[in-house]
């Protein structure tokens, strides 16, 4: 058994012992005979990273049907941004479930929804006037970002960027760059989307202004702003393997929507609600999106999503144009409203920037003593590393899945991403502890060592 000291978790959830529990190896007996139910009973295209089976978790650790008690550096794909079972979350949906949980807020609306957009309005970047609506997940949001900007626009045409990453449903597949796992086989896909290059400036070697010239080129060239209804692009690119563009790329990129009457949209579902050490990552580039989607870490841990935008735009939609059955559901509504009073009030901006320090101190005396770390890169408690042939800089996909399921075994949890499948993204909840974080970094360092 390994263990950090314990401690209870400073940021809310089940009081569960904040250590690396190791009781058996993983998978145990009891997650390994769930795990063959659900490879009898669930559909094979539904996989896992982890093989484990949850059954609690809160502050920065997932215990399973075994006993083990994992370190959590991934948050459920940063969606448990305030901490699992975050107990103002926990009270919050408790209390909307006995009174309410679904009526369809076509059909009977509700006050918690409106303050849901109310408060999504006031948080996201602008201060122009703005209206929101609510879906249930990421590529909702997204499919509902781009039919708002075909209406506004009358024009059809939509931009995505290489390495993005928007979702699995038909047309935000179209979107997504990455064929495996996401599209192979699942086409045709949407028509009228077009893709250029984004900033990468590990791989391109290009300033932001000389991307975003290279990028607005195509564009003029491939399709035509007269065409154009939007551009959508994540601030931060998260599959793609969590890519931050280079200085000035999306300011360059936002000003041209602007001009030639484009419609920028921001994809902030994994980016968005503190994660980034801002409330949302736009922030830190100087942008303001015409539309923001979000989701993830919106309702800690229930499903719901948004766009949020220009009021002009978002009211292009004629009425019953948006919506959805469980669009808005009351208990994900009063989960989301504690989730951002959270992210308001709790500190967790400036968590999210002193667990960024940790990271990056960390990871950069990895990189010093191992140079097939080639690039460590993100913001807040969204960093990632790179991991390359350090002779070609070729990327190195093979070490980074064994290092992953290597630390896997070792009871700390990193998922991997990026098109060449060879970047570790870490995305602790901001309710871990620095002790339990340094100890899952240690794994880390400790098994790469061995690779």
């Amino acid at each position: 058994m390994s263990t950090t000291a314990t401690s209870t978790m400073p940021l809310g959830g089940p009081t569960l012992p904040q250590q690396r529990i190791l009781a058996t190896a993983i998978p145990g007996p009891r997650s390994q005979e769930i795990l063959d139910r659900k490879a009898a009973a669930v559909a094979a295209g539904v996989g896992h990273t982890v093989p484990i089976a949850a059954v609690a978790a809160g502050g920065g650790v997932v215990v399973d049907a075994d006993g083990n008690s994992l370190i959590d550096l991934g948050s459920g794909i940063a969606v448990t941004t305030v901490g699992v079972a975050h107990p103002g979350v926990v009270e919050a949906i408790a209390a909307q479930a006995a009174q309410l949980t679904h009526t369809c807020f076509m059909i009977s609306p509700y006050e918690s929804y409106i303050a849901v957009a109310e408060t999504l309005n006031r948080l996201t970047p602008g201060d122009h006037e703005k209206k929101s609506a609510l879906f249930n997940s990421g590529a909702e949001a997204v499919e509902n970002a781009i039919k708002i900007a075909r209406k506004h626009t009358g024009k059809q045409a939509v931009v995505a960027f290489d390495h993005a990453y928007h979702g699995r449903t038909n047309l935000t597949m179209a979107l997504t760059a990455k064929s495996m796992p996401y599209k192979s086989g699942f086409g045709p896909f949407a028509s009228e989307v077009y893709r250029v290059a984004a900033s990468y400036p590990f791989r391109d070697g290009l300033s932001g202004p000389d991307a975003a010239a290279k990028a607005i080129s195509s564009i003029e060239k491939q399709i035509g702003a007269d065409n154009l209804a939007a551009v959508i692009i994540e601030p931060i690119q998260g599959e793609g393997g969590f890519i931050v563009p280079a200085e000035g790329f999306l300011p360059a990129v936002t000003a041209w929507c602007r001009e030639n009457g484009v419609v920028f949209i921001a994809d902030e579902v994994q980016s968005g609600f503190a994660r980034t050490g801002a409330m949302f990552a736009s922030e830190l580039f100087g942008i303001v999106p015409d539309l923001v989607t979000t989701a993830k870490g919106i309702a800690g841990g229930m499903p719901l999503a948004a766009v949020t935008g220009r009021a002009d735009i978002m009211d292009s939609a004629h009425t019953g144009g948006l919506g959805g059955t469980y669009g808005g559901n009351p208990v994900a509504c009063a989960a989301a409203l504690a989730a951002m009073d959270a992210f308001e009030n709790d500190g967790l901006i400036e968590r999210a920037q002193q667990i960024e320090g940790i990271l990056r101190e960390r990871l950069r005396a990895m990189a010093s003593a191992d140079p097939r770390i080639g690039d460590i890169r993100g913001h807040g408690a969204m960093i990632a590393a790179e991991f390359v042939d350090p002779a070609t800089g070729a990327p190195d996909g093979a070490l980074t899945a064994a290092v992953a399921k290597a630390c896997i075994a070792e009871g700390v949890i990193v998922l991997t991403c990026g098109t060449y499948g060879n970047v570790i993204r870490f995305l602790p909840p901001l309710s871990i502890d620095d002790a339990l974080l340094n100890e899952g970094l240690d794994v880390v360092a400790s098994v790469l060592a061995s690779h």
